[in-house]
């Protein structure tokens, strides 16, 4: 008997994969690539693009021929802030542009000038300042550096629609690309910003993210959909199945807290402090704010394991001492020790030697500590001042983590804290919004893989 299966192309700044969900959204069948970069036509490095184009249509070919399966729905989530440009031909023009290329000196600048400084355009667009990582910069870079290609840009895509536009011939938006600290879109209004009048009318009108698209390129009765970016596209499965309001606290190297429920307008301040708005696929702005944390702790924990001569993954075994903790959080007077002054340009904290602790132990369990006050410092940015929101969840890395569990908690008992366990969440988002497009009826329970977190207060003193 045929399968019935979706087709989600999930492309990572990294990794790229290919995922079949069946019916009952599981996944049949995970394929992931890495592909290696090549130089643009500056000489800086950024994706193949060309080689992702041939792997997306033979995987697609491959796919429809299978005589095993009914292919009901392709979609495609991906990494932001890339843009392509086409021409009149509706041809490519350009490659990828690595969004780390750096900008030169006066692209940017006089247009925060025209608009009331860098402070208030980037409180207005939800985009801290950060250079071609604001996706509609590098448009605008495009436009005063190579002004001979840029002349020839009829329509500009962000990266899912783009790969959805190869199968359908259809150019779209939809409201997750644009509003991930692209510059382009106008919080205060919903609408893009005035700056973008620049750029002409190659901007295409934001549609829903469910909207499809028959396939021109295979058979027609397969529908495509616009696609998602990927942040908001982990928030899916969240929405679709929880009842209560929630942050979800996506962990890692990065750790990423998001909360879909707060209105409260972004401020300069917690720009200044790393925050900034997704959007979610309900065109609501995503209150977000990031730490490095992975990285700050795997970096801190190696010079520990350096210091105390133990294994290099010795952290992974120290079990929660909650005597411990609460020793060391009297013994500091609830300061921190680690990052006391601050986290470090290369994020080691060289201050702290051996003679603070007396054992490994002891001191991963404090650099947890330390961590996990940043770590909340970092939610409480995107708290509401009416704060309805009931869960937390914790996913990634830090949810196997129970010191970092435990502490957490104890820092929100008015919170249900959780840890969720979503395979591939990303790629499950796309295409939950694709079933959704293709059957109102639709509505899948899907296990979020909980597990509560017990906390107690009096552990922080």
């Amino acid at each position: 008997m045929k399968k019935e299966v979706v087709l989600i192309f999930d492309i990572g700044k990294t990794n790229k994969k290919i995922l079949l969900f069946d019916i009952g959204l599981k996944i049949l069948h995970e394929e992931e690539c890495v592909f290696e970069e090549i130089a643009d036509d500056d000489g800086f490095k950024g994706d193949d693009i060309e080689r992702l184009e041939q792997w997306m249509l033979e995987a697609c070919t491959r796919y429809m021929k299978d005589e095993r399966k009914i292919l009901r729905g392709i979609n495609f989530t991906t990494y932001g802030a890339s843009l392509m440009y086409l021409d009149n031909k509706e041809k490519r023009l350009t490659p990828v542009y690595n969004y780390l290329k750096p900008i030169p000196k006066g692209v940017i600048e006089p247009l925060y000038e025209a608009f009331g400084g860098e402070a208030e355009f980037c409180r207005k667009t939800a985009s801290p300042a950060l250079g071609m990582l604001n996706s509609g910069f590098q448009a605008l870079w495009l436009k005063k550096m190579k002004p001979e290609i840029f002349r020839q840009v009829k329509t500009i895509l962000h990266f899912p629609q783009y790969f959805s536009y190869l199968l359908t011939g259809k150019v779209s938006s939809e409201h997750t690309s644009i509003g991930c600290h692209t510059g382009l879109w106008d919080f205060d209004h919903m609408s893009y910003h005035p700056w973008t009048k620049q750029l002409g009318d190659t901007l295409p009108e934001p549609e829903a993210v469910e909207t499809t698209y028959p396939s021109t390129l295979f058979d027609a009765s397969v529908p495509v959909g616009i696609g998602i970016h990927d942040s908001s596209s982990s928030l899916v499965p969240y929405f679709m199945n929880s009842q209560d309001e929630f942050i979800l606290v996506s962990t890692g190297t990065w750790c990423i807290s998001m909360n879909p429920f707060n209105s409260d307008p972004l401020t300069a301040n917690e720009l200044k402090k790393d925050c900034l708005s997704y959007m979610s696929i309900r065109q609501k702005p995503v209150k977000s704010s990031r730490l490095f944390l992975g990285r700050i702790h795997d970096v801190n924990v190696e010079r520990l394991t350096k210091m105390f001569g133990v294994d290099d993954s010795a952290y992974n075994i120290v079990a929660l001492n909650e005597a411990m903790i609460r020793g060391l959080i009297q013994k500091s007077k609830r300061r921190r020790v680690f990052f006391d002054a601050g986290i470090p340009e290369d994020y080691v904290d060289r201050s702290i030697g051996k003679e603070h602790f007396n054992s490994f132990e002891e001191a991963y369990h404090q650099l947890v500590i330390d961590l996990v006050d940043l770590t909340k410092e970092s939610i409480d940015l995107i708290i509401a001042k009416e704060d309805n929101t009931r869960n937390i969840y914790i996913s990634g890395g830090f949810s196997k983590n129970p010191i970092f569990l435990a502490l957490i908690a104890s820092h929100f008992p008015k919170k249900h804290v959780f840890t969720s366990e979503v395979a591939n969440a990303t790629s499950l988002g796309a295409a939950l919004v694709l079933w959704k497009s293709m059957d109102k009826r639709f509505n899948p329970a899907i296990d979020l893989g909980l597990e509560s977190c017990k906390g107690d207060p009096s552990l922080l003193g």
